[in-house]
């Protein structure tokens, strides 16, 4: 299993959700990319976790909004 750390790239305000450059989470996960596999739900429950935030509701929950990096 690889550490991976997840950052927005951009400021984004959708839906009633705002989310600012920066934000970051880490994910454990045994796959390659955890934005990609099993429809990035590490990853919002992880943004959920830390920020109170959606990124699902955002539209964010995608490759060009995130910025994903193996530790």
């Amino acid at each position: 299993m690889a550490l991976f750390t997840i950052t927005t790239k951009r400021k984004k305000i959708c839906n009633g959700v705002q989310i600012e450059p920066g934000m970051s989470v880490q994910v454990v996960s045994p796959f390659n990319n955890p934005v990609t596999v099993n429809g990035g739900q590490a990853v919002e429950d992880a943004f959920i976790r830390m920020f109170g935030i959606s990124l699902k509701k955002a539209n964010a929950l995608n490759m060009s909004e995130l910025d994903v990096k193996k530790q």
